[in-house]
């Protein structure tokens, strides 16, 4: 099997909080948008954390019958929304051997809305009253399954669960699979619907949470005041696909997926490596297989969630693996501040801000950058977009257990 094998993107779905298709996710980032609001899925009042970044105007009908709405968590439709879109724009269904067409598709949490509705009838009505559909609704490879299913892949179908890096683990994973011969397209992205109360509660007792009550002063990566991060939800797809294939069948090309560092600090369970030495290593990593050199104009999209700890950290992990004055120049944007974390979906969302930046020379921002922390001291485009011609964009996920993930991306 070949291991030079190069890897496209030749189709892109996004259900998000900045909007429930590509053109109006891409637009309404680039434009500063903010996702955040108040919650609205349940009731907040006991609650410390009232805002998050919803997926608004969602309807799993337009892309599920009925009956299998009944039969799916939230965080699966979603996925079942994006892949659609990303599979009609890209083609390639019916244009390769179901045995070479393979999904890997990240969750961090599964479906957590399904596991609180079942335990709370458990509890309160007994066991005879939970539903037979109560485990696979709830498991965190039913994303995968189910999109398997639809679009007839026979090949690896599997999930990435690796916290907040569990989407980029998943792109990186499925240009593995073809970069060594395994497949010659993969579905894949991440998904997650996590605003529930559960969620909340623990987040906000392990302070990790702005319980922040202003949507533009909540998420605030690398600004002196932030105070956590604030929760998104939804979904975005990437059709990957091997260059040779892609080009024989005339598809559309976004970019070339042409590096990924995945490592472990092997440290805490929640806290980052305090010399950073995982999210510096995978970056390398990335950066080695994508043939950077010091003429590279390069685009980070930052892990950036607005935590105190994970930005000063992810800040010197930057330094370590681009070199203080390479990191200096380089371009670091949150767009985080937008769309708040959408944990296991985080790394597919930032992965279409990456291609997009490099397809349109624009460098998404940094919204409501008002006071940068002097320990975040890197050209973090503050509030607006900027014009770049950038000739490399590195995407930054970084997990609880220590899990790291780093992508990279090159135009073709």
């Amino acid at each position: 099997m070949s291991e030079n094998r190069r890897v496209v993107v030749t189709g892109i779905g996004a259900i998000t909080p900045l909007g429930n298709s590509v053109s109006d996710t891409w637009e309404n980032m680039k434009n500063g948008k903010n996702g955040i609001g108040s919650i609205t899925l349940f009731d907040t009042e006991k609650f410390k954390a009232k805002l998050g970044a919803e997926v608004r105007g969602f309807d799993p009908k337009e892309y599920l019958e009925v009956n299998e709405v009944l039969r799916t968590d939230r965080y699966a439709q979603f996925a079942v929304a994006a892949t659609q879109q990303a599979v009609d724009d890209s083609g390639v269904e019916g244009n390769v051997e179901p045995e070479r067409f393979a999904v890997i598709f990240g969750s961090g949490i599964g479906g957590i809305s399904t596991f609180e509705t079942e335990h709370t009838k458990l509890i309160e009505k007994g066991p005879r009253r939970v539903s037979p559909l109560f485990v696979p609704m709830m498991i965190g490879n039913m994303a995968a399954g189910t999109i398997a299913i639809r679009h007839d892949c026979r090949g690896s179908v599997m999930p990435a669960v690796t916290a907040c890096a569990s989407g980029s683990n998943a792109i990186g994973e499925a240009m593995r699979l073809i970069r060594h011969g395994y497949a010659d397209a993969v579905i894949t992205g991440g998904a997650e619907a996590a605003i529930v109360p559960s969620a909340i509660a623990g987040f906000v007792n392990m302070q990790a949470l702005s319980t922040a009550e202003d949507p533009d002063a909540a998420s605030l990566p690398f600004d002196k005041r932030r105070c956590g991060f604030v929760i998104g939800e939804g979904a975005v797809a990437l059709i990957l696909e091997e260059y040779g294939h892609a080009k024989a069948r005339g598809a559309k090309i976004y970019g070339e997926v042409c590096g990924y560092g995945s490592t472990c600090d092997a440290c805490h369970i929640t806290a980052p490596h305090p010399d950073a030495r995982g999210g510096a290593q995978a970056m390398k990593d990335a950066m080695k297989e994508a043939g950077y050199t010091d003429k590279d104009t390069v685009y980070i999209n930052a892990h950036g969630t607005g935590t105190p700890m994970n930005d000063v950290i992810e800040t010197s992990a930057i330094k370590k693996a681009l070199g203080e004055d390479n990191a200096k120049k380089a371009y670091v944007s949150s767009t985080k501040s937008m769309t708040g974390h959408m944990l296991g979906a985080a790394g597919a969302i930032e992965a279409l801000a990456c291609l997009f930046a490099l397809n349109e020379s624009i460098i998404p921002p940094t919204i409501n950058l008002d006071e940068q922390d002097e320990n975040c001291d890197l050209n973090c485009v503050p509030k607006i977009a900027v014009k770049a011609d950038i000739t490399l964009a590195l995407s930054n996920s970084l997990g609880f257990g220590g899990h790291n993930a780093c992508l990279a991306f090159r135009k073709v």
